[in-house]
């Protein structure tokens, strides 16, 4: 039975954990270049804290758990955590999102631990491209992918970020790519999370637009997926691949929010585009019971406000993506 049940009657079952602040790239959108203000490891929160966490959460409803970052693949021994919440009680989905720079080293051991699928972040296509973008190389991203497709990870899912003047010229390519290796495409619009050098209202694209633009080539159907996340799907006939919308500023997605978010330092977000928090590291070390941490949890998630406000006040939150948890 979910016991997590917000003000607005939203039933909370998803939780996004981020086990990392850290990456081994620097996306233009996500880590300002030079950034350099990490937590320092001994404020992450340790494996057993997690697995008693969301063995709580498991308690009161909550089935679905995604790693994340940061990059979570940067942290030594996430395949034997995710081996560790696959076991708990409750827990019937867990995902994992990566940049794949790692993956085709990790690939084999997280489907093994019980890791279903997994979310990719790729807006480029384009080696010179994926590089000035992200600082990094994009044969290690694919070589990644070809990985998770070998080991049977599925769904897996491609997360592009659409800027205008960046990549914007690359969605029909990107569906190409999707469809000739049965990935399933989301697209993200950009959102005003923290400084880092690139102003998203510069580089913001309606994905309203793009879905037109796709239109033209591409004969989109109503589509479904199964999943805990926000986007709307199409489906391209003739083929089992479904492109995603993901829209948080052109039409948001408040009213069916089901999530939460667990940074690597414990801290738990309500909301992405509000400040509400609870530190859960200082209560779990100062002893406090599984009972007491329930209390605290259905508090929080009382206090889940009923919208963002990346829209009305674009520069409300000033916490980088990498520290929030993706």
């Amino acid at each position: 039975m979910n016991q997590l049940i917000d003000t607005f009657g939203r039933h909370i079952d998803y939780v996004r954990l981020s086990v990392t602040d850290r990456c081994d790239l620097r996306c233009v959108y996500c880590i300002p270049e030079g950034f350099k203000d990490f937590e320092i490891p001994e404020h992450w929160l340790s494996f057993d804290e997690i697995e008693r966490v969301i063995a709580v959460f498991g308690k009161l409803g909550v089935s679905r758990i995604r790693l994340t970052g940061g990059e979570p693949l940067v942290r030594k021994g996430v395949p034997d955590l995710a081996s560790r919440l696959s076991a708990l009680e409750g827990i019937n989905d867990l995902s994992l999102s990566t940049n794949a720079v790692q993956l085709s080293k990790h690939a084999k051991s997280l489907h093994s631990a019980g890791v279903s699928r997994i979310n990719v972040s790729l807006d480029s296509l384009q080696t010179d491209r994926f590089k000035e973008i992200t600082k990094g190389k994009l044969s290690k991203v694919i070589n990644g992918l070809m990985a998770a497709k070998a080991v049977g990870l599925s769904p897996i899912k491609i997360n592009m970020v659409v800027m205008k003047g960046i990549n914007d010229d690359e969605v029909e390519d990107m569906v190409d790519f999707c469809i000739k290796h049965d990935f399933t495409l989301r697209f993200i619009e950009t959102m005003p999370m923290g400084e880092t050098g690139l102003g998203a209202s510069d580089r913001y694209v309606d994905l309203q637009d793009v879905k037109k633009r796709l239109e033209k080539r591409f004969d989109l159907i109503p589509g479904v997926m199964p999943g805990g996340g926000p986007a709307r799907y199409m489906q391209v006939a003739g083929t089992e691949v479904r492109i995603g919308f993901i829209t948080p500023i052109s039409q948001h997605f408040c009213e069916t929010c089901n999530r939460v978010r667990l940074s690597a330092e414990g801290t738990l977000y309500m909301c992405l585009g509000q400040d509400d928090k609870l530190e859960l590291r200082p209560l779990l070390r100062a002893g406090i019971s599984d009972e007491g941490l329930e209390k605290a949890i259905i508090d929080a998630i009382a206090r889940k406000p009923e919208r963002h406000e990346f829209k009305d006040k674009p520069g409300q939150i000033v916490r980088l993506m990498s520290k929030t948890g993706g």
